[in-house]
């Protein structure tokens, strides 16, 4: 894939890559619950999340947040020529629109919002997060992820 520019990154602002789909299953659920030590029923114990209004097991929030760094590297947006470094700075706005059963796909939809460069070689920029869930009309997750790069 061609790499672009970081002068040319303005003319990218509003254009949206769509990553790769990814299979959100019950064992990746229990893994982050053991990593985070977030073992709420509605996760871990389909019996039980079966009798709640979502029907069964559901991601994690911060899982799907964790899951962004690799659907964007599906996404094929091309890269930033001479970067050296990316660096996570936060995320505005997030909202949990919808859960993610276990056993669902999502893809990530990544639109470039902002660009500044901030001081010689380090940039800034904003970008508009959706994770889409297969079959779903409303998204899983919407929020601004905030990262930097340095040349």
């Amino acid at each position: 894939m061609h790499a672009i520019s970081p002068a040319d990154l303005p003319q990218q602002i509003g254009q949206t890559y769509r990553s790769e789909w990814l299979l959100v299953d019950q064992s990746m659920i229990d893994r982050f619950a053991v990593a985070t030590g977030d073992h709420q029923f509605i996760h871990i114990d389909p019996a039980r999340a079966a009798a709640t209004p979502f029907g069964g097991t559901i991601a994690h929030g911060f899982l799907l947040i964790s899951l962004l760094t690799q659907l964007y590297e599906t996404s094929q947006r091309p890269p930033i020529a001479g970067m050296t470094m990316g660096i996570n700075y936060g995320f505005d706005r997030v909202r949990f629109v919808h859960p993610v059963r276990a056993g669902s796909r999502i893809r990530g939809l990544f639109t470039l919002a902002a660009v500044e460069e901030k001081r010689p070689g380090q940039y800034q920029q904003q970008t508009d997060v959706s994770v889409e869930i297969a079959g779903v009309d409303k998204p899983a997750l919407t929020a601004v992820w905030i990262s930097q790069f340095l040349l």
